[in-house]
C-alpha cells in the first residue's frame, strides 16, 4: 500500500483505529508502552496533545460514521473542562487542544456546549496577548514572570481558533489578535533563508525583541523540522483565513527552504542542522509539513507543494507506518526534542497529522483548523 491509494490508506487507518478504539476504551494517550496506549487523563490532563486522539477519532468519524470514534471523542473533551478552570493549566496551546475536540464536535453535530467550549477557549488564548510586543504569550512560569515575554512558532497553529471565534461571534477582536501575532512572527520568527526560529524573547514591558532560543531543535539558529512544519501549515492556515498575501509569501519561503533540505529517502531528521551522528527521526514533523504543503499547493496553486507532501507520506507509509492492529500507534519513529534523553519512539499527534493528510487526498477531512 502507498500514497498512490489514499482511499484503501484511510480506510485501513480506520479499520485498526476502530480494533484500538474498541480495546482502549476512554483513554488520552500520548504515546505507547510496549505498543498500548499510555493515558494522561488522570495523570496530566492539562498536556498541550489531549485533544489529538479526539482530532483523530472526529476525522474519521466524519469520513466513516462509526459512532465508537464520536463516543471516546466527546468523552475526551468532557474531560478537558477541567483544563478550562484551570489558569496554570490553559496556555498558548488551546487551539490544539480545543479545536480538534470542541471544535470538530460543532463542525459535526452543531453541539452549542462544544461552541460555548470553543469561545471560551478563545478567550483565554486572546487573554494572553502581549499588546506592547504584539504577541501571544507561550508558556506559563511560577509566577516569577520569567516566561513572560517568551512566544513560540508553535503558536501560529492555535491562530485559528481566534479566526473562527470571531466568525462564529461577529467579533473581529479576536482576528486582530491573531494577525498581530503572525505580523510580528513573520518578521520575528522568520529568518532571510526561511528557517524559523522556534522561541523568541521579548521585553515583556517595552516588546523589544532580545533574543531567539534553540528550544527543541539541535542548537540556536538551527532548522528545528518541526517549527519549521508549524510556520509552513500556520501561516498558510493565517493566509486562508484573513486573504493577507504576505503570510502566503511567509509560507512559501519557509516551504522552499523545507523542501529543498528533504533527504533523498523522504523521512525527516529532528533537525536539518543537526550533526550526523547521532541522527534522529522526527515522523511528526514529515506528517505536519505534508498537511500544510497540501493546502498551501492549493492557496499557492502550485503542484511542486503537493507533489513534496506526496514525497513525505509515501516515505511514512513505506517505512513508519504500522498498520498492524496488536499495536495501538500509526508512526514509529517520532521525537519531541533533539535534546530529550528519549527519541523515536510514538506520539499522537504525529498519527493525527498523518490522518489528517491522508483525509485530504481522499476529499474526506473534516477541515477543523
Amino acid at each position: 500500500m502507498n500514497i498512490n491509494e489514499p482511499e484503501k490508506l484511510l480506510d485501513a487507518i480506520r479499520t485498526k483505529t476502530l480494533k484500538t478504539a474498541e480495546r482502549i476504551g476512554n483513554k488520552i494517550p500520548y504515546t505507547t508502552e510496549n505498543g498500548v496506549f499510555d493515558d494522561l487523563t488522570e495523570k496530566n490532563i492539562s498536556w498541550w496533545t489531549n485533544g489529538f486522539w479526539a482530532g483523530m477519532l472526529w476525522q474519521l468519524y466524519g469520513a466513516y460514521g462509526n459512532t465508537i470514534f464520536r463516543d471516546i471523542a466527546e468523552w475526551t473533551e468532557k474531560q478537558l473542562d477541567r483544563v478550562l478552570l484551570d489558569p496554570i493549566g490553559m496556555d498558548h496551546d488551546s487551539g490544539f487542544r480545543w479545536l480538534t475536540t470542541a471544535g470538530a464536535s460543532y463542525i459535526l453535530t452543531g453541539s452549542e456546549i462544544s461552541k460555548n467550549r470553543l469561545i471560551t477557549a478563545a478567550n483565554d488564548l486572546a487573554g494572553r496577548f502581549n499588546l506592547a510586543g504584539g504577541f501571544i504569550r507561550a508558556w506559563n512560569d511560577s509566577g516569577d514572570g520569567s516566561a513572560a515575554g517568551w512566544a513560540i512558532i508553535d503558536c501560529m497553529m492555535n491562530l485559528p481558533l481566534l479566526y473562527r471565534a470571531s466568525d462564529m461571534l461577529n467579533d473581529p477582536r479576536f482576528r486582530l489578535i491573531a494577525m498581530c501575532h503572525a505580523d510580528t512572527a513573520m518578521t520575528a520568527f522568520v529568518r532571510e533563508d526561511g528557517s524559523v526560529c522556534h522561541i523568541v524573547e521579548f521585553d515583556p514591558d517595552t516588546g523589544r525583541r532580545l533574543m531567539s532560543r534553540g528550544g527543541q531543535g539541535y542548537g540556536h539558529g538551527s532548522s528545528w523540522t518541526r517549527g519549521q512544519a508549524w510556520g509552513i501549515y500556520g501561516f498558510t492556515l493565517s493566509y486562508m483565513h484573513t486573504n493577507k498575501c504576505e503570510y502566503l509569501d511567509t509560507a512559501v519561503k519557509i516551504a522552499d527552504r523545507f523542501v529543498s533540505r528533504i533527504p533523498a529517502n523522504g523521512l525527516v531528521p529532528v533537525d536539518f542542522d543537526q550533526p550526523e551522528a547521532p541522527a534522529y527521526e522526527d515522523s511528526t514533523a514529515a506528517a505536519i509539513a505534508a498537511c500544510g504543503l497540501i493546502e498551501l499547493a492549493r492557496c499557492s496553486d502550485d503542484r511542486k507543494y503537493h507533489s513534496a507532501a506526496l514525497e513525505l507520506l509515501n516515505a511514512l507509509t513505506e517505512s513508519r507506518l504500522c498498520l498492524d492492529g496488536n499495536c495501538d500507534n500509526l508512526l514509529k519513529k517520532c521525537t519531541a526534542a533533539y535534546h530529550d534523553e528519549q527519541h523515536e519512539f510514538a506520539i499522537i499527534y504525529g498519527d493525527y497529522f498523518f490522518t489528517e493528510a491522508v483525509a485530504k487526498l481522499c476529499g474526506k477531512e473534516t477541515f477543523i483548523w
